[in-house]
């Protein structure tokens, strides 16, 4: 879906840049009909350099010189027509257009060599959030799965938003979380999070147990950073934590057993309503047992077959509208409660970039499951 997005945004740029050449060929032959139109005291020759500078703006080099190369063509035609092409006020004009064709090419260039060079790290940046932020399955057991990342940033592919789902000799394991901050602090602890969680997810262990060993890489990852920077007098100056949800969903038990690390509690539709899942005692978020005495309680909630469960992190929840209100996101789940996971996120992706303006404050994720009958 993306890759058609992708592609189909690259096939509209194309056609723009060509409605966008008429401009320049455009200028070019106006300003040259004009000219040598006019009375002897009135010259237009130096709008020609409009031309080969709109160019730069949008196309690459070659076209730049060519449209440069055009305009120097059509002010020496017009010397020639007016006067000749030894007259002193349009040979300085055509010195000046030379030059600054020559100089807008080179910008030209300069953009297109970093553009070129954006790509190619915005491929290397998708290709990487492949193998860390892996697709869920669409199907673990008795369970259809779904799952969406918006990143807040068109451009960008990667974020501290996360997710992960790994299969057990019983039932199916799942993790949603968001890492503190932004930028590549953000993505090294979602990444290793993920790793944690993929590593120790299938072992035959408590929730509580998964966890800690979830708990025990973001404490040693922050406390090799703490060695690289600066620390204030109480010896931590920039604490990295994740909030974080795990879930351990059974085959053969129509229930869902729960820690929440300090994450946005995960929603419950069933029947045309929808419930909050809310734990008498949310545990710290992971990174932060140092400094809150951990309380690893695992919940567990009734979830039968037709029951959809709703994970996301807060950057749904707290994306707003035009007048500043926080999305609604319980009330428009509301409207979707019987729809499968796959169109339920669907139409909530495209109600929350509609209600944001098409512009996110924050990454966001979001998960669907939807518990099967036996055999479907």
């Amino acid at each position: 879906m993306e890759d058609h997005r992708r592609d189909r945004r690259l096939r509209l740029s194309r056609r723009g840049g060509r409605w966008l050449l008429c401009a320049p060929f455009g200028l070019i032959a106006v300003v040259t009909v004009v000219d040598v139109l006019a009375p002897p005291d009135v010259h237009l020759g130096p709008f020609l350099v409009a031309a080969p500078a709109l160019t730069a703006s949008f196309a690459g080099p070659r076209m730049t010189a060519l449209v440069g190369a055009v305009a120097v063509l059509a002010q020496s035609v017009v010397a020639a027509t007016r006067t000749t092409l030894t007259d002193l006020n349009h040979t300085l004009q055509i010195i000046s257009l030379v030059l600054i064709s020559v100089i807008v090419t080179f910008f030209a260039y300069l953009r297109e060599r970093d553009e070129s060079r954006m790509t190619r790290l915005r491929s290397i940046a998708h290709a990487a959030q492949s193998v860390v932020l892996r697709p869920l399955p669409h199907r673990a057991g008795p369970l259809h799965i779904a799952s969406v990342y918006l990143a807040a940033e068109e451009e960008a592919q990667m974020g501290g938003d996360l997710y992960a789902a790994a299969r057990t000799a019983r039932g199916t394991r799942l993790l949603i979380g968001d890492a503190r901050g932004k930028g590549l602090d953000a993505i090294s602890e979602a990444s290793l999070v993920l790793g944690a969680f993929r590593v120790t997810a299938r072992r035959e262990q408590g929730l509580p147990e998964l966890i800690g060993h979830l708990e025990a890489g973001v404490v040693a990852a922050d406390e090799d950073d703490e060695t690289n920077r600066e620390s204030d007098s109480a010896g931590r100056t920039d604490e990295a934590f994740v909030t974080a949800l795990v879930l351990d969903i059974p085959d053969d038990d129509p229930v869902v057993r729960l820690v929440n690390c300090g994450h946005p509690p995960p929603l419950l539709l069933r029947a045309g309503q929808v419930s909050t899942l809310d734990t008498a005692d949310a545990s710290p978020p992971l990174g932060l047992t140092d400094l809150l005495a951990p309380d690893m309680t695992v919940e567990t909630f009734p979830f039968d077959v037709g029951d959809v469960l709703l994970l996301y992190t807060d950057g749904v929840v707290e994306a707003r509208d035009d007048t500043r209100a926080f999305y609604p996101l319980t009330e428009r789940l509301t409207a979707w409660a019987g729809d499968d996971p796959p169109t339920l996120l669907a139409r909530l992706r495209a109600d929350l970039q509609a209600y944001a303006g098409g512009h996110l404050g924050d990454d966001a994720a979001l998960v669907a499951i939807e518990r099967l009958a036996p055999g479907a």
